[in-house]
Order: structure tokens, then sequence, then C-alpha cells
């Protein structure tokens, strides 16, 4: 079905080929899972398959790709839409109308469908996907994981023969995402269509592939196999995965069920169990809890290390580290604390009560109360993971903290303050927001322009944004322009430009949505380095595993209100929906990473 011959792909201004020497081809009829570290080319390897790449995106490619015949380098995308239907990791980019129902439509429309065709494909995706109560919704008040849905709906209704998505569960809560794969195991098994998918949430996608495609670097020769023995040799892998590893499972597990069909010897191994999350830090002494190992950190591979090594939790969890305040987060935290004197220094408050506090908070939107009575105080040097379902009210939360949604009813305080009534050059050293897409903080040409403006914007001192940058991403020129950036990169660099105001307290939205394990793991170490120096986090997300691994208190909301708020340990262990995959293994001990057992693991073995 899909035919790779000697494809090798090399954008202009690039230092070398982007793909190289691909030749393999993609099984018809099965879902393929494309994997690998960032910047290996996955991308371009779904663009080449689509058309996009080169008659998009630019650049000269060489070799052969072929779908159900169609050479792509002939073939625009347009002549290849009634038999490749493509999903990209940007839901809004490929919306061209304004409603639900009019977007599942339109592909339809252009290649000519019959109306009654038309009507009846629109119903059934309506019903595949769960999106029936949505259909006359414009498409720019959905939330993040709705408007995914309806993305991947409106390449579903025209009956393509291959379905390339492009990470397709990012921005979407546990729930929905295996509403999704669920539906795409259905076309595979019962229609036969062949699926090509890229993602980073190995633990959500992994057990429904047939085959999986390594990309291990760039440049290095693509790998396709069956996905237990990829996974065993992979860079990139799920924690059900490196817990496998770890205990040194035959054979490898791939899902929830076949490690606990392996894991009593390992529970009945693991006794006692961890500590529960302790209580938050108290607002004058802000400390990460005692039962989180401390910041792994981020190391970078050279000659001779095993990339597998790099990325496992298990190795960061078996103290292969830096010494204390080495790497990007102790330079981090080093400049946070030093600071730079501005022109006209404006004081950062003082850490005082709560860094945030809401009472009562309510907020409507068109005869709709978005959220209900929230109750929230965040201290110092506290880290909190906002989760729930996708439209439970995360965004929303963030916004009314943030100053740029009032409230309806209650108050909200930050930093002793009301931020929708507080100027905004009051407000930047009291709170900052890194928004799902970081691409809205990014306007400029370069990314030397991006660290001027905000050091403008934040009253700094020439150079505080661009210090910061250089501790976040070293190897990136003045001179890049930023949509030149991988998605890690870009999360990277919109950090800073909050950072240079030194918000006391840090919002992030789905803040590793793009990002695989390797830049996780930097952005953990990053995180934890700024609530160890008192800044108060609050993150809003899908990713299970990042708040088992970084959140001291999870809140939990439901239908705009909070269904639950308590340490990390026992609101996820206690919730089938957000429990992390090493929980679920091992319960119902309270485990929640690879790196909690591997130390408990060392520790009896120190004994």
């Amino acid at each position: 079905m899909i035919r790779f011959e000697q494809v090798s792909v090399t954008y202009e201004g690039a230092a070398g080929p982007s793909l190289q020497g691909v030749d393999l081809v993609i099984p018809e009829g099965e879902l393929t899972l494309l994997v690998g570290p960032s910047g290996v080319g996955k991308s371009t390897l779904l663009g080449a398959v689509s058309g996009l790449v080169p008659h998009f995106t630019g650049g000269r490619l060489s070799g052969r790709v072929t779908v159900a015949g169609r050479d792509t380098r002939t073939h625009k995308p347009r002549e290849l839409a009634d038999v490749v239907g493509t999903v990209g990791q940007d839901p809004r980019a490929h919306f061209v109308t304004d409603t639900v129902e009019d977007e599942l439509a339109y592909g339809m429309e252009s290649l000519g469908l019959p109306p009654a065709v038309m009507r009846r494909r629109v119903e059934e995706t309506l019903d595949l996907l769960g999106l029936n109560e949505l259909r006359d919704r414009p498409l720019a008040t959905l939330s993040g994981g709705q408007q995914q849905r309806v993305a991947i709906g409106s390449v579903l209704t025209p009956h393509p023969r291959v379905l390339v998505l492009d990470e397709p569960t990012s921005a979407l809560d546990p729930a929905a995402a295996e509403e999704v794969l669920a539906v795409l195991q259905r076309l595979v098994h019962d229609l036969g269509t062949t699926v090509l998918m890229a993602e980073h949430r190995l633990e959500r996608v992994v057990q429904y592939a047939d085959q999986v495609l390594l990309l291990p670097a760039p440049g290095a020769a693509p790998v396709l196999g069956p996905p237990a023995e990829i996974m065993a040799v992979s860079p990139v892998h799920p924690p059900v995965v490196a817990l496998g590893r770890l205990a040194g499972w035959t054979p490898l597990p791939l899902s929830i069920r076949d490690a606990r069909r392996l894991a009593t010897p390992l529970r009945t191994h693991l006794s006692p169990p961890p500590p529960h999350t302790p209580t938050p830090p108290a607002p004058h002494i802000p400390a990460p809890p005692a039962h989180i190992p401390a910041p792994p950190a981020f190391e970078e591979r050279g000659p001779g290390r095993s990339p597998d090594l790099a990325a496992s939790p298990a190795f960061e969890a078996r103290g292969l580290r830096r010494s204390p305040g080495g790497g990007a987060a102790g330079l981090l935290a080093r400049l946070l604390r030093r600071g730079t004197p501005s022109p006209t220094p404006t004081p950062s408050p003082a850490p005082e009560g709560p860094a945030a506090h809401t009472r009562g908070l309510g907020v409507r939107r068109t005869r709709t109360d978005v959220l209900r009575d929230i109750d929230l105080t965040v201290a110092p040097g506290e880290i909190i993971a906002l989760m729930g379902r996708n439209g439970a009210g995360k965004s929303t939360l963030l916004a009314t903290l943030v100053g740029t949604l009032a409230p309806t009813t209650g108050e909200v305080t930050v930093g002793g303050r009301t931020p929708h009534r507080t100027p905004p050059p009051e407000m930047v050293r009291r709170v900052g927001l890194v928004p799902q897409e970081p691409r809205d903080l990014l306007y400029a040409d370069t990314v030397a322009a991006e660290c001027a403006a905000a050091d403008s914007d934040a009253g700094a001192a020439p150079g505080t944004c661009r210090a910061l940058v250089r501790a976040l991403l070293p190897e990136v020129p003045d001179e890049t322009h930023p949509r030149d950036l991988s998605e890690g990169q870009r999360l990277a660099l919109a950090l800073a430009l909050v950072l240079t105001g030194r918000p006391a307290l840090l919002l992030l939205d789905e803040p590793t949505r793009g990002l695989d394990y390797a830049a996780k793991v930097r952005l953990v170490e990053i995180l934890r380095a700024l609530a160890a120096d008192g800044h108060a986090i609050v993150l809003a997300t899908h990713d299970v595993e990042l708040a088992a691994e970084l959140a001291h208190r999870v809140v939990i909301l439901a239908g705009g209100e909070v269904v639950a708020d308590g340490p990390t340990a026992e609101v996820v262990v206690s919730s089938p929906a957000f429990a992390p995959q090493v929980a679920k293994v091992l319960a119902p001990g309270h485990w929640l990473t690879v790196s909690q057992v591997a130390a408990a693991l060392d520790a009896r073995e120190s004994r």
C-alpha cells in the first residue's frame, strides 16, 4: 500500500538530510506506529506519504514514495485526497469551515460526492467519534481535544484507504484518547484501512499497533518490526516497557494487562510501599515533597552512550545524574535567583501567604456554567496538576488566574492582586502563562528578537531572556526563526519568555504536547528546580505520567466543578482514568513511577 524506495529528503539550508535511505513497505490494512526521538524526521516521513513533502514544504525528495500505486512526486496532495487522509499536530490549522457539521462535510464536497452520501457519512462519523452533541457548535468554541476529534472525523468521511496521523491523541484526555484509538482499530480491523500514525505518548497507543516503525536517530536507517521487538531496543518507550526492562520480564509487556500477569513477584518484592505524597509545602518554606526523587538530569548523548538508556526512567532513577546544581535546571535556578537589575527595578512580590487563591469562583459563557464554585489555594513552591476530561474547565481556570478572563462570580487573587483588574505590566512578575500552543506567544522573526521583546515587556535588563534561553536551548542560534524549532524547543522558548518576568506563579497548559520522553525529562527537571526556588506551578494536563512524576497535588475537574483534590498518590491511584501505568500494574500499592520502583530495588540491594 505504501512503498518507500531509497527515499531521502533534504530541506533548503539544512546541514544534512532529514530522512536518508528509507527503503521499506508499510503493510496494507494494518496500524503502523511511527516512533523515535524528536528531530529524527517523523513528520517529514508522514508528509512524504501525503504529498505535503515536497509539494507544500519545499525541499528536495530523492527516491520514490508510492501510495496505492500513485507516485507522490507527481501527484499533489489534492490528487491524493481520495486515498490519503491526513491529520496534523495542530487541528486549528486543519479547519476550513466554521462549524463541526460543515467541517465533516467539506472534504466530501471537494470530492463531489452526492448529498445523500454526504449526509449519511456525516451522521456515521458524528456517532463514531461522540460528536453528535457538538454538531452545530462553532469550531472556535471547542476545547483542544474536541477540535482534534473533529479534525480526525473530517478525514474519515471521504473513506480514504490510508490514514496518516501526526500525534492524534496529544490534546485528548485519557478517555477520549481511548475512544479515538478504538475507532482507528475498528477502521483497521473491519474496513482494512491502512493507518500510519506518529505519537509520542506511547503508553496510549503501542498496544494497538500491528507494526512499529522506528527512526532511531537522524540519518539512521529505519527499523520496521513487531511492537515487542522494536520496544526492546527503542530509545523511546512507555513506562510499562521501562518497568519490564527493569524487572527483566520476558516477553516484554506492551499493555497493563500483560504486565500485571508478570508482576506478582515484583509486587511481593516491593515492600513496604512508598509513602503517600505529603502535605503541600508551607508558604514560607517551599520544598518538593520527600517521596519524589531528586530531579533527573537531562543527559546529553555523547559517543558511546546508549540512546535507550539515556531516555529510560530506570536509568535516571539509578543515580546516574549530574551533581546538584548542574545541567540546564541548575543554571536556570541560579539565573532566576540572581536576576539582573533593570533600569527601573520592579521588585518581585514577597511570597507572603498563598501564591494564588480562589473562593467561590464561577465563570459563565453563553448561558453555560464553565466553572462553578471553585475553591483553590496554591502555595509557593507547590506543583499542582489540573486534570479532567476535555471541556472540564482547566484552561478556563488558568485564564482566570492569569487575568485574561474575568470571573462571573466569586473572587480570584494572585500575589495579593485581582488579576483581571490589574494592569498587565504589574502582573508580569506575579503570574505567567505558557499556553497550549506556545507559538501563540511567538511573533518575532528570530529567537534574538523574541528575547529582546521579552526583556522590554518585563522591564528586565537586556540579555536576561537570552541567558534563560541559553540555559534551556543551548544549541539554538540567535538567528533561528521560531517556526523552525521543534515542538519541544518552541515550548522551551515560550517558557523562557515567561520566566523573564520571574513570575511567582507559573501556569502551563498541556506542556507535554508534542514532547518526546527525553524532552519531558528535561521539562520535569526544570519545573522541579523552579518549585524548589519558591515558584508555584499549576499545570493543566492530560498526561497522567507527568502528573505522577511531578505534582505534589492533583485537582480533578468535571463539569466545571472540583471533584477531587489531594496528594497525587491518593488521587491518581484511586482513579481508573488518571492512574499512571506503574500504579495500574502494581496496584494496590501506591507506586507511581518507574523511578520509585528502581530506587526501592536499589535500596533493598544495598541492605
